[in-house]
């Protein structure tokens, strides 16, 4: 019998249409587990302050529900993203990763 306990799993698809899945952290954002694995198209240049929206991605519509509520600062950084945005729309700072979840986001054309 393993100890070993599954990680939550983000998939990340990027306009082309390409996926990278990776191991999340329970607790972390889907940002910093973007930016620790590397991801293209995840820039993040605030840090997760909610003051550039360069985090922006599509949640698909299938996880969007089960997300915490978009607060008032997200969505008026939502209202200045470089893409457009859609009714499932998220800054990836602010979805906190969950610890039985695994998510799937889409990457926007552009950050900036």
């Amino acid at each position: 019998m393993s100890d070993e306990v599954a990680l939550p799993r983000i998939a990340f698809t990027d306009p082309a249409g390409d996926s990278l899945v990776v191991d999340a952290r329970p607790g972390d954002s889907v940002m910093a587990t973007a930016r620790r694995h590397g991801v293209p198209g995840i820039r993040g240049d605030c840090g997760g302050f909610m003051a550039c929206a360069t985090c922006h991605v599509y949640v698909d519509p299938a996880d969007f529900e089960t997300l915490a509520p978009i607060g008032p600062v997200e969505e008026e950084m939502l209202c200045g993203t470089a893409a457009e945005r859609l009714e499932t729309s998220r800054l990836s700072c602010q979805i906190e990763v969950g610890a039985d979840a695994d998510l799937h986001v889409t990457l926007p054309e552009r950050q900036i």
